[in-house]
């Protein structure tokens, strides 16, 4: 059932993650604790705030699903950096950390503090190991 108030039956966000999700490359284990369980994938660049902010760059106003996928290949090609290398291969347990850290969908100009954030808690995480 289409929403009469979005013109789309889900989630913008969901439409470009089923074409740009073949190429992701999730990790074997969580970069934070070496667990192989409940691998999950993360953008840094959180999906939601950053296709909002290439349609309000491209002053792009999507009414229809079909609108969207007409754009959807310029998006992925414009953010494939974000897209596929600025990720993280995280277990379900410190992938909800981290988003109770950062919130739901991070600022977009919270990447580095993720990134940084997932380096100290992987050292932390070492140093419990080697003690």
């Amino acid at each position: 059932m289409v929403d009469r108030n979005t013109g789309f039956k889900r989630d913008k966000v969901k439409y470009i993650r089923d074409k740009a999700k073949g190429r992701y490359r999730k990790g074997n284990k969580c970069e934070i604790c070496g667990t192989v369980e409940e691998l999950e994938f993360h953008h840094y660049f959180s999906l939601t705030p950053l296709l909002n902010k290439w349609l309000k760059d491209n002053n792009l106003t999507l009414e229809t699903e079909e609108e969207l996928l007409n754009v959807r290949d310029d998006f992925i090609l414009q953010h494939h950096d974000e897209l596929y290398d600025e990720v993280a291969t995280l277990c379900k347990t410190h992938h909800l950390r981290l988003h109770a850290v950062y919130g739901k969908d991070p600022a977009l100009s919270s990447a580095g503090k993720q990134k940084r954030w997932v380096t100290i808690q992987h050292e932390k995480y070492a140093s419990k190991e080697t003690k």
